[in-house]
């Protein structure tokens, strides 16, 4: 059986030996500058969804768009908490958050969307919850136990992804749709 843990005296000389590192240790198990480099893409990400979801519920029009809006917006409140959380393990793990704005939609795994139509504004942000969900996935699952804070962050992000597809999902059963014909909505 393998010892549980290294020698008081042990640990306590590696803290002070490295104390410019702040909370990332000898035990840390990940590739440090990849995970910092994919938090920033995140963070972009989650930037990216902010704008687009205050975009929507700015733009949102229509005899169906009040409820839908306020929807925007809390998803929009939910993508800024996001970015603040990602920027803040970043700064944790000794790197720089990235909020460069001519970088932002190069680094991001979602897109921005300019629709002006109800059910088109939906329909892309439910995509782009849909990515962020894969997306995120794969990198909580990157992780594994190398680095169990940053997956933890994934995961609480990961959890909010699909509670706003979700919502996006069931928005979309629920509102009527224009018929192809161009007839009354049906």
């Amino acid at each position: 059986m393998a010892e549980f843990l290294t020698d008081i005296q042990t640990l306590r000389d590696r803290a002070r030996a490295q104390i410019d590192k702040g909370p990332v240790t000898e035990a840390y198990g990940a590739d440090l500058p990849r995970v910092v480099q994919v938090c920033n893409e995140a963070l972009a990400t989650e930037i990216v969804c902010v704008l687009r979801y205050k975009r929507h519920y700015y733009t949102a029009t229509g005899i169906h768009a009040e409820p839908v809006a306020k929807e925007f917006l809390e998803h929009a409140a939910d993508e800024q908490r996001h970015a603040d959380m990602l920027a803040d393990r970043i700064a944790q793990l000794g790197g720089q958050p990235d909020f460069d704005p001519a970088r932002l939609s190069t680094r991001a795994h979602t897109q921005y969307d300019s629709s002006l139509d109800l059910l088109d504004m939906i329909r892309e942000d439910l995509v782009a919850e849909r990515v962020a969900i894969a997306s995120y996935t794969e990198i909580a699952q990157w992780l594994g136990d190398g680095d169990p804070t940053t997956r933890r962050v994934f995961e609480q992000l990961l959890a909010d992804e699909e509670d706003h597809a979700d919502d996006l999902a069931t928005m979309l059963e629920r509102l009527p749709r224009p018929r192809a014909d161009g007839g009354p909505v049906i």
